[in-house]
Order: structure tokens, then sequence, then C-alpha cells
């Protein structure tokens, strides 16, 4: 009975000392875009040919945001791509190629830019797309099991338009400029590239030089050129952020704290754009939500 009892003291202890396979842990998608060009597709060997990661679909010079709160522990070059590595204690998030807006050592918070995506060095060249890494010590695992499947699904691309995410926010947002909504928030043809797609964000109809408001009281996390989005002004406001894009000019500073109704920019035309309006942008936890929700 005492070697039986031994024997099962062992077993309990290997257990205990065998971590469990966990769940894995909740991302936020990194780019504006949610269209997956090429998946995980992990080589046989460790030299074998394969992808690593997966390619997310971005515009050249657009904000990658974290995946998750973490710190950085790369930003440089790795064989002349453009790096950015953020851990997260278990795992590690990987982009490129993406120019860094951080350093590291730096604190960083889901949904938070890291840098810009850049063409150069594109799997998906010569358009841009973001090259997502997931590892755990030397492992390398799916990104899209932590950013969720369970949000992609086939649609008929000439069938009606699918319903866009829902969301919300507990907070209270001002109108930043006083004029028509031309184009809301939801899935639309976009009238420049004719892709359908989520419009993040709401348009609202000013002429262009109009003073551009904050929304809500918060610091200022990014101010500049983001791609299709022209000029972009981010406020951050906790765990949600607004975005004030094709601005004609920016009014403030990275780092800069704004109170509600102080001006961040003016209206603009910047960007893939069409003509003079505010693109209103509410990102909550990583995800988009209707800003005039």
């Amino acid at each position: 009975m005492r070697t039986l009892a031994r024997l099962l003291l062992a077993a309990l202890l290997l257990l205990a000392a065998t971590p469990a396979h966990a769940a894995p842990p909740r991302w936020t998608w990194p780019l504006s875009d949610t269209a997956v060009e090429r998946g995980f597709e992990p080589p046989a060997s460790e030299y074998g040919a394969g992808n690593r990661g997966v390619d997310l679909r971005g515009e050249a010079g657009e904000a990658v945001r974290a995946v998750a709160a973490g710190r950085v522990t790369f930003a440089g070059q790795v064989g002349g791509v453009p790096v950015v590595v953020v851990d997260h204690g278990a795992e590690r998030s990987t982009y490129q190629p993406v120019t860094a807006g951080v350093r590291v050592g730096d604190a960083v918070r889901a949904g938070e830019p890291v840098g810009r995506l850049v063409v150069e060095h594109s799997h998906c060249a010569p358009r841009a797309c973001l090259h997502l890494g997931r590892l755990a010590g030397d492992e390398y695992l799916d990104p899209l099991a932590a950013l969720g499947a369970g949000r992609f699904r086939l649609v008929d691309p000439d069938g009606p338009l699918p319903q866009p995410p829902a969301g919300e926010w507990s907070g209270e947002l001002e109108r930043p400029v006083a004029g028509p909504v031309t184009s809301a928030f939801g899935m639309r043809v976009h009238p420049v590239t004719g892709a359908r797609k989520l419009h993040d964000g709401t348009d609202i109809a000013a002429p262009c030089g109009t003073p551009v408001r904050a929304a809500a009281a918060g610091t200022v996390s990014s101010a500049s050129f983001a791609g299709a989005y022209g000029n972009r002004v981010d406020v951050g406001h906790g765990d949600a952020v607004t975005g004030y894009a094709h601005l004609s000019a920016m009014d403030v500073r990275p780092g800069q704290s704004v109170a509600a109704g102080d001006v961040v920019g003016r209206v603009g035309s910047t960007g893939s754009s069409t003509g003079c309006h505010l693109h209103l942008m509410l990102v909550v936890g990583g995800t988009p939500v209707d800003p005039l929700g």
C-alpha cells in the first residue's frame, strides 16, 4: 500500500508540474481591416517552408496596434525587415514589416499603436499586409485562434451586406463638428476602391478648415499621416480610443492631454477621400463600434 501511495503521489506531483493546455488569450485586431490574405501554415520542420504567422490585409502607412497589453522587447530590423515584438507574459506577438513607433522597454496597452505598416518586405507585395506572429517560447502558434476564429465567416460577394459587429461604450461623446452624416458606420461599398467592407466610423460633412474638437477628454496617442485615413489624430480614453481622420491639419501632439471640446485638428480631405469631411471613429477594446450609437 505504501508503494502504491508513493506512486500516486508522484503522479500527482508530475501532473501539477505539467502545465495544462491553456485557452488561447483574447487578442484584439491590429488593423482597421479584418481580411486575412494567408492563414497559419506551420512548417513540417524547423527550416521547412510554411507560414509561421498570418498575413492580414492593410494599407501602407496605417497604424499597427498591439493585440494585447504587454512590453516591447524588440523594435528594429531582422535581415533588413522592420520588426516589433511585444511580450505578453506566456506569449509574444510579432509584427512585420512595421516601422517602430515604440522603443524596447515601453509598456503598451491593447489597441495602442506600435508602429506603421510598410510595403517593402510585405508578404503580399506589391500590396501592403501585416505578418502577425504568435509565439510561446520557441513554438509558433496560430494568431487567428487568439483573435477568435468565430469572428470570420464567408459571405456571398454578390449578396446583401452583413451587419457590422455589435459593441457599446459606457462613456459619452460630444459631436466634434456640426454637419450632416454622409456615410454611417457599417458595411458598405467603398466609394473609392469599390470594395465591400466595414466602414469603421461615421463621415460628417463640413467645410475644409472647420475646427475638429475632441469628443471626450483624454490623451493624444498618435497624430500623423495614416495611409488611406490621411492625417489622423487618435485620443485615448481608457479602454476606448476616438479617431479623427482625413484632417487638413493636426493641432495636437502625442502625449498631450485634451479636454472635451478642445481643437485637435481641422476638417480636410487627405488620404483616400472624395471631399471635405471628418471620419470619426470609436474603438473599444480594439473593436470599432458606432461612434454615434
